[in-house]
């Protein structure tokens, strides 16, 4: 039987993004402008899909093992207010192995021509497959890469 854990652990992320509060949640909301910037950034991603609302699932799955295995990531949307918050609770596996759950929460509001957004994560990472410090920063890397496809989005692509 294999060792058993539990890590517990809350961080939170702030950011600065030169777009409207608008632009950045369509980020998250449009399965189109979420492909650009959500995943894995080798392109291994094999599936992707998001149902955006209340209750939504969102599912994203792919990998490979020169990328350190095959995963899974299932999200639950529990609170949407648009253009200002998105909560959803999620768990990931990692070849079959369920490495973590969390609660995440993402704070939309209007910052100097752009948005101030803070995602605060409460997780519990289950039997040493995953650490609160490797999900922090993956989760900066993700929002760098959100700000990212903003500045590059094609001209008529949601943003």
């Amino acid at each position: 039987m294999p060792d058993r854990s539990t890590q517990f652990a809350t961080f939170t992320v702030e950011r600065d993004i030169a777009f409207p509060p608008t632009a950045v949640f369509r980020a998250f909301a449009d399965i189109d402008a979420k492909r650009r910037w959500f995943g894995d950034p080798d392109g291994t991603d094999t599936e992707h899909a998001l149902d955006f609302r209340v209750g939504g699932l969102e599912h994203s799955s792919g990998g490979s093992p020169e990328a350190g295995g095959w995963y899974t990531y299932d999200a639950t949307y529990q609170d949407i207010v648009p253009g200002e918050r998105i909560v959803y609770t999620y768990a990931m596996t990692i070849d079959g192995n369920r490495i973590s759950a969390s609660v995440a929460t993402i704070e939309l509001a209007p910052r100097d021509g752009g948005t101030r957004l803070r995602l605060t994560e409460q997780g519990v990472f289950l039997d040493g497959l995953d650490t609160n410090a490797a999900r922090e920063h993956g989760t900066n890397e993700l929002i760098d890469a959100l700000a990212a496809s903003l500045e590059s989005a094609p001209a008529g692509a949601a943003r």
